[in-house]
Formats: C-alpha cells, structure tokens, sequence
C-alpha cells in the first residue's frame, strides 16, 4: 500500500462574502494550492478530485463537484463529492489519501467549500440543523449551540471545569487567529469579554461559539512514486482514521464524550505508529468551546476530566507542549463547512512548511488535524509526518 504526501494547500480568507460564488472561492483556493507546489503542477497532472460540501443553501445539490472543477480546466477528471456535514472536507481528504494507496492515482485534489452569508440567519440555522438528528432534534426546535449547550452542562457538572474555561478556550484561539490573515474574527478577545459575552444556550455564550463563514481550501496530494517530481518537502499522511457515532445526541451513552472521535483517533495512532505525545502541534473542531475540552480527552491528550487543567497550565498554548488550533480554530479561523477539515490541512501544511509567519511553530515533525460532522455522528483523524525533520 503506497504512502500518499502533501504537496501543496491553499485557502481563501474566511469569512463573509455574499457577493462571491463558490466556484469563484473554490478557483481562489486551487490556485493558490498550486502556486504552492514546489515543483510547479499543472491540471494534465491531477487524476482525480474529491470535494466536500453540504450544499449550504440548496445551491447545485447535485454535480457541485465537477461544477468548479471544470471551472478551474480540470476537464474529464473524476470528481466525487462528499457530504458528512461538518466533517466533508476531512473525509474528502481521506476518500484522496484512499484513492492513492490503492493505485488508482498518483496525484489527488481534495478540497471543500461553502458560502454561508448570503442567507437570512432563519435560513442558515435551518442547513445547520439538517446535520443533527431530525426528528428529536431539529423538528423539536433544537439548535446545535442547543446540542453543544447540553453536553457542557453535563461535562461541567461532572468534572473540575467551569465555564470561565470555555472562556479561556475563546481567549486562546482568538490570540492565534489575530495573527492569521485568512481568519474571519481575527482579533484578540480578553477573558472578561469573553466571560461577559450575552448568552446563546446556557452555559454558552457568544464567545463559545464559532461564526458561520464563506470559503474554500485545497490540499494536493501525491503518491510516493511521484512525489519528488513535486517537491522536496516529506510531509506524508501518516495515519488516518474514521468513524460514526449515533447523530442524535440522546441515543449515545455519554454526554461528555464523542466515541467516533476516540476510535478515529485509536485508528489514526496506531497506523502512524506513534502517540498523542509525539504531537508537536493540532487542529482540532472547536465548533463550539466545549468541542475544544471535550476533544483533548478524546484524542488522549489527557486523562478524563483533565482538560481544563490543560488549558489552565497553558500545555496548549503556542508556546505550550503541544499547541492547538494555531489558526484561531474555527472560533476565530472561521467555519465554512465543507472547507473546514481541508483548512486544517491548510494549517497544517504551512507549519510544516515554515509558512505560517508570526504562528510558526519550530521544526514541528508531527501535527494531528481533527473534523467532526454535527455533534459527532462523524469524525475523521489525520496524523501528519515531516519525514525531513529528524527524531
């Protein structure tokens, strides 16, 4: 089975943009993947392409996906599209990393996209909701920050956490979004903002909830047969893994967990061969403050109940052990979401690369990013290797 590596990625700002189409983001977002490239790539050399969208809207349900490929002169190249809520642009790149170790291509697109703002705030929770479970949530009236708001009461009344660390979580991505230019709240927020913010679902506030965003992200990947006609650079995809959990939340037996998440994780680990501790960096889907605490546990960054005191002692921090979410996560970085998963990748391939100006981490070798689909009904893992970076 062939190893598949990251050539180049690229994104557009998030953020909002209701005068843009989304093949207008999409060609904004490929051509910057593959100014990107080393080597220089041209379209002759993609033989297939994977995109991920929910189709915010109702905009082209069907076809989206070769609609902005052949936008962009990727002319009778196959091109699937992916819908897994949230989570689309995460299993794009998966279904890409697929397509190499098979055999069946050597160079894969994989990307997302989405346009959120042109739409009535009615509207848009309406497509946010299409991701939950219908019928005891959605048609009952309840909202995803509704959802969200549920699993943080029962994580704070359970463990040492207070809502002042949701808070903390909001302060932290927000102080890394402020240095990255393609983020669509990029500013600093103090913890007594964030503390004081008006409530959405108790205990969330505005501050623990990520923004609806426009954008789109690429990744490009390579086979390792072809790979140095590319590039250099060694950035392999070194373990992946996925998988589903009930959509609803009342069918799970935990609140203060999501399994798919722990599983994909398990599975991601154990291909890469590595552990949580050999992370120099993640990004994680903080799609909500609570995501973010919930996520360290999951992904075994810490024992259960212990993510609080990882935020606390600042462990996540750029300058921490293993610093998360260095874009500004969704909080900040924004959440369109069919690009969110690929523009994880986007931030991953930057920090490997040295490109991720004043967020650079040093000479990180292995970086971990993180995409769930609704509140946790999908979840996919992908773990990152600089081969260039010794041990």
């Amino acid at each position: 089975m062939r190893d598949a590596y990251l050539i180049g990625a690229g994104q557009t700002a998030f953020g909002a943009f209701p005068e843009r189409s989304y093949r207008d983001l999409f060609a904004e977002a490929y051509q910057h993947a593959c100014e990107r490239v080393d080597g220089g790539i041209e379209p002759g050399d993609i033989d297939e392409a994977v995109v991920g969208s929910l189709g915010v809207g109702g905009r082209q349900l069907g076809l989206s996906g070769p609609a902005v490929t052949e936008h962009v002169g990727l002319h009778n190249v196959p091109c699937t599209r992916v819908e897994n809520a949230c989570a689309a642009g995460g299993f794009a790149l998966r279904q890409a990393v697929q397509a190499i170790r098979s055999g069946m291509a050597d160079v894969v697109l994989a990307s997302g996209f989405e346009v959120m703002s042109d739409m009535s705030g009615d509207v848009t929770k309406y497509w946010l909701g299409v991701s939950g479970e219908t019928e005891w949530e959605r048609l009952t009236g309840t909202t995803f920050s509704g959802v969200y708001a549920q699993m943080a009461s029962a994580y704070l009344d359970r463990h040492d956490a207070t809502a002042e660390d949701l808070s903390r979580v909001a302060v932290k991505n927000h102080a890394n979004g402020a240095k990255n230019p393609k983020a669509h709240l990029g500013f600093e927020c103090s913890l007594e903002d964030a503390v004081g913010a008006p409530e959405v679902a108790a205990p969330l506030n505005l501050y623990h909830c990520c923004p609806t965003s426009d954008g789109a992200a690429v990744a490009l990947l390579a086979s390792e047969d072809v790979v140095e006609e590319y590039t250099d650079e060694r950035i392999r995809v070194a373990g992946v893994g996925a998988a589903s959990d009930h959509v609803g939340l009342a069918e799970r037996d935990s609140y203060v967990g999501l399994s798919a998440t722990e599983t994909a994780a398990e599975t991601a680990y154990d291909r890469a061969g590595v552990d949580p501790s050999a992370l120099d960096f993640a990004e994680i889907h903080d799609c909500f403050a609570i995501a973010e605490l919930l996520a360290y546990e999951d992904l075994g960054f810490c024992d259960r109940g212990e993510a609080a005191r990882l935020l606390r002692d600042g462990v996540t921090d750029p300058d921490g052990d293993l610093p998360v979410n260095t874009s500004g996560g969704l909080k900040s970085k924004g959440h369109p979401i069919g690009a969110t998963g690929t523009g994880q990748v986007v931030e991953a391939f930057d920090q490997f690369t040295g490109q991720a100006g004043d967020r650079q981490l040093a000479e990180p070798r292995y970086g971990l990013t993180h995409n769930v689909g609704g509140s946790g009904g999908a979840t996919v893992v992908h773990v990152f290797e600089n081969e260039e970076v010794a041990e």
